[in-house]
């Protein structure tokens, strides 16, 4: 059964910054973060790195691999 929940524009912001993908549901959203809590795996600090991360991946603030492999020395 489906149902419809109210939640708040920052709330929705925040939940945004989990998405893997574009198509990914709120509900599967939801589901990843209770399961990750109910396991005793997410702290607040494991949290606001998660979304930072996040952030940094929309706002193209990342390094390809190719370019982090030069800076330590890796070749492939």
């Amino acid at each position: 059964m489906a149902t419809t929940i109210q939640v708040k524009d920052n709330t929705l912001e925040r939940l945004q910054y989990f998405k893997e993908h574009s198509k990914e549901s709120y509900d599967e959203i939801i589901n990843k973060l209770l399961n990750s809590v109910e396991e005793g795996e997410l702290t607040e600090e494991t949290v606001k790195g998660i979304a930072r991360g996040a952030a940094d991946i929309r706002n193209k603030r990342t390094k390809s691999i190719e370019e982090v492999a030069k800076k330590f020395g890796v070749k492939f």
